[in-house]
């Protein structure tokens, strides 16, 4: 039997392959590092999954965070710079999180 865990995670890495995909959840350590060093890190857990059910759950997730936003009247914003780090170009982070009326 597998024991579920209960963890806060703030780092993830992707990887995926033509049979499923692995999302690898780390936590960063909790004491400063110098600056541009990289922070030490604990690996969390892994969750394997199939391409269909990873399709399927990040559609709910963002459905999910659509309805957050809706009942708390907010938009949750995200930094530039974290947007920039991701390599995700504003115009295309916009197109994502349009909401269909």
């Amino acid at each position: 039997m597998v024991e579920p865990f209960d963890e806060y995670i703030d780092q993830f890495a992707i990887t995926a392959g033509v049979y499923g995909i692995s999302l690898n959840f780390r936590r960063s350590g909790p004491k400063p590092v110098a600056p541009g060093s990289m922070p030490p890190t604990d690996d969390v857990g892994t969750i394997r999954m199939s391409l269909e059910h990873f399709k399927i759950m990040t559609f709910l997730m963002k459905r999910n965070m659509d309805e957050i936003e809706g009942q708390l009247g907010v938009e949750i914003p995200l930094p530039f710079q974290v947007l920039n780090g991701l390599k995700i170009a504003p115009e295309e982070w916009q197109k994502f999180w349009q909401r269909s009326r």
